[in-house]
């Protein structure tokens, strides 16, 4: 009998389209839609590893709560509201975990932390920027998928992830410099490179999550989306690649504006 190479395929890329559709329109709406996107798709991965770590549902929700509305309202100016939220909350949930203090703490300050900066790319670079961002990873994780499963071969990183091919990882790669060439006009520039290296990033994104799954024995963050698991399972390649940008947009000279975008 032939395998099933592609047993929750539709399932997969169903829901796959509605949140992409939703994260795109919100990307495209900017301003109040936007940063309440932002905060509750923040709050409830913050949910998700909370839940994990600590195996407590309440502590979890409230987690979140503090976490999202810290993102939206931002009370008492956004220095004190990211100061609680990267620092305050990941170290409440480390303090809290069951086991891997350390590391479920910075993942949770990744995870925090990519909220607010995806808020500063979207209101200070604008929407090319963060579509050109969504389309990398969409783009390396779809590539990944389909090339993983065709092709198989050599495991990236088996210990941690098993289902992750060293054909799928480069077809990601692949994938992302095609997303780069279109928006920077058809050449084959440097901004093609920043894809590829925000490609990289997105996949360390998704074995620092199973990482911390693994360590902690769980298949999957939820159960809250059909065919993918939770929202850390979705977005957990978009934390480490929208993170890898907030750090290029504070030390480069002229930020992201240095790639010198065609399509702004």
């Amino acid at each position: 009998m032939t395998e099933n190479r592609w047993p929750d395929l539709w399932q997969r890329l169903l829901s796959a389209l509605v949140l992409a559709g939703l994260g795109i329109t919100a990307v495209i709406l900017g301003g109040l839609p936007f940063a309440a996107f932002i905060a509750a798709l923040t709050g409830v991965m913050v949910w998700e590893l909370a839940r994990i770590a600590t195996g407590n549902a309440g502590y979890a929700f409230g987690l979140a709560i503090v976490s999202g509305l810290l993102l939206f309202f931002e009370p008492g100016g956004y220095r004190i509201a990211l100061t609680v939220l990267i620092l305050g909350i990941p170290l409440i949930i480390s303090m809290l975990a069951t086991d891997h203090k350390l590391q479920v703490g910075l993942f949770a300050v990744m995870v925090a932390a990519s909220g607010f900066v995806m808020e500063i790319l979207r209101f200070d670079l604008g929407l090319v920027w963060v579509l050109w961002l969504v389309l990398v990873v969409i783009a390396t994780d779809v590539a990944g998928y389909f090339a993983g499963r065709t092709f198989g071969g050599p495991k990236f990183w088996p210990s941690i992830s098993p289902q992750k091919t060293w054909s799928g990882v480069i077809a990601g790669w692949i994938a992302a410099a095609l997303v780069g060439v279109i928006f920077d006009g058809g050449s084959l520039g440097v901004l093609a490179v920043l894809s590829m290296l925000v490609s990289f990033a997105s996949q360390m994104g998704d074995i620092a999550e199973s990482s911390v799954k693994r360590r902690f024995a769980v298949k999957d963050s939820s159960n809250l989306i059909p065919g993918h698991g939770g929202f850390l399972d979705r977005f957990d390649a978009m934390i480490a690649a929208t993170l890898l940008l907030g750090v290029l947009n504070l030390i480069l000279p002229d930020g992201l504006h240095f790639f010198d975008m065609a399509w702004q």
